[in-house]
């Protein structure tokens, strides 16, 4: 690409993020700064159509840059912009976690992302990483019992089990004093290996129901509400997708994305794909075989907690022309102040 190539193409790209519509040779010929006729642009425009840059979604429509494009302009065309003062001050204050669980915190920032993207805000929050040093069942009537755990840095888990029916008390009571003397000191990880090979050795030690609650217990910690252990998943803003609406294959395109969100196993997926490397990831349209069919960029930076492990994920999900140069600073820096509270 000559210098010419580059400028057109650049400004398509910044007309198509700032406005979502295709752009012609006319509209580009008279904006500041290029000095070449329409005839010229549309010769430039075709070449870059050729090199699969840009495409049309008719033929004498103007052009729209391909995934392929939307990346190079990513990659090396795009001025990265940064948080202001104020903006940083924003998001930490947010996210202060005084008085505030790591959930509730991390609830608070994907609401804030969402907000300041206007995108849809995803986190993937940690399981438990600390050691416990409390475990408790209590009872909530026949056939359920509310299990509370306890790290060693003061942060609260509780989780609903379904019990056998006619369970006695004394059961829920040997079942806490099993667990309690072999979780307290261990990570919840830790913990749940050792309780299922010490089951499988001293059954016969446990009567027949507590073994049975222990069980279920255990179930319950290793696989959270969507069945998947690496953690759990905070989508806020979905609504906001449909504000990018302008077509009936727009529609279509946020139902196949809000299908994707649905299955929420398919975004903790997005954790694995992010630690893959340091920093912010993108993942544009059909970079991301997640939601290929959505037409959608997904913008995810890790966090890490105090031993440098990568433990969750935040980001942003919307469509291909999100303002790349304002949210990747946006997505790097939050990630960043999570790390530093679970540190």
């Amino acid at each position: 690409m000559n210098d010419r190539s580059r400028e057109i193409f650049r400004k398509v790209v910044d007309a198509y993020v700032g406005t979502g519509e295709p752009v012609g040779s006319r509209t580009l010929s008279k904006m500041a700064g290029l000095n070449v006729s329409a005839a010229t642009i549309r010769n430039v425009m075709a070449d870059l159509e050729d090199m699969g840059l840009l495409f049309s979604r008719h033929t004498s429509a103007g052009r729209l840059p391909t995934d392929l494009g939307l990346r190079m302009y990513v990659n090396g065309f795009m001025e990265y912009g940064s948080l202001s003062p104020q903006e940083r001050e924003d998001i930490e204050d947010r996210c202060n976690s005084g008085g505030r669980s790591m959930s509730e915190v991390l609830e608070t920032a994907s609401g804030l992302i969402s907000g300041l993207s206007s995108c849809a805000g995803v986190v993937v929050a940690p399981k438990m990483q600390e050691p416990l040093k409390h475990l408790e069942f209590v009872s909530l009537g026949p056939g359920r019992a509310l299990v509370v755990l306890v790290t060693a840095n003061g942060e609260v888990e509780n989780r609903v089990i379904e019990l056998p029916l006619g369970l006695p008390p004394s059961a829920l009571i040997e079942a806490g004093n099993y667990l309690s003397a072999r979780l307290i000191g261990r990570t919840l990880e830790e913990a749940i290996e050792a309780i299922r090979l010490e089951l499988q050795r001293d059954r016969a030690q446990l009567d027949h129901l507590a073994a049975k609650v222990v069980e279920l217990g255990i179930v319950t910690w290793a696989n959270d509400e969507m069945g998947d252990p690496r953690g759990a998943l905070i989508v806020k803003g979905q609504s906001r997708l449909l504000g990018d609406i302008t077509a009936l294959e727009d529609l279509e395109r946020v139902r196949h994305l809000f299908t994707a969100l649905e299955k929420k196993e398919s975004l903790i997926k997005l954790l694995d794909m992010t630690k893959a490397a340091d920093g912010v990831q993108i993942f544009i349209g059909s970079e991301n075989e997640l939601f290929a069919q959505a037409g959608c960029s997904v913008v995810m930076a890790p966090y890490k907690n105090a031993r440098e492990q990568v433990v969750g994920a935040i980001g942003v999900i919307g469509p291909t022309r999100i303002d790349y140069a304002r949210i990747i600073p946006m997505v790097d820096y939050t990630a960043k102040v999570l790390g530093r509270m679970i540190g």
